[in-house]
C-alpha cells in the first residue's frame, strides 16, 4: 500500500514514517460515545498501536488513511449542505 501522505506521520513513539492507517478510538471515561480521537499508523506499527488501544477497550475502528480522508470530506460536505450543485446558482 503506497497511499501515504508524507505530511502525516505515524503516532508510534519515535517513528517518522508516513501514516497509511487511521486508528479511531475513544476513552469512555473521558469522551462521549460518538467522539473519536485518532492515531495514525504506518504499516509496521498498525498492529502494535491497535493492540495497545484494544486491550484498553478504546479501539473503535481501523481504516486506511485514504478512506478516512474521503469519509471526512463527505461528512464536511453533508454538514455544509453541499450534496450537489445549487440550482439557484447554476
Amino acid at each position: 500500500m503506497n497511499t501515504a501522505d508524507p505530511t502525516l506521520i505515524c503516532s508510534a513513539k519515535g517513528c517518522r514514517t508516513p501514516a497509511v492507517w487511521v486508528l479511531a478510538w475513544n476513552n469512555p471515561k473521558l469522551h462521549t460515545p460518538e467522539r473519536r480521537k485518532t492515531w495514525l499508523a504506518c504499516e509496521e506499527h498498525r498492529e502494535y498501536l491497535s493492540r495497545f488501544l484494544g486491550v484498553r477497550d478504546f479501539l473503535k475502528e481501523v481504516v486506511t488513511l485514504a478512506d478516512w480522508q474521503e469519509a471526512q470530506k463527505s461528512a464536511e460536505k453533508d454538514a455544509e449542505g453541499e450534496s450537489g450543485p445549487d440550482p439557484a446558482h447554476g
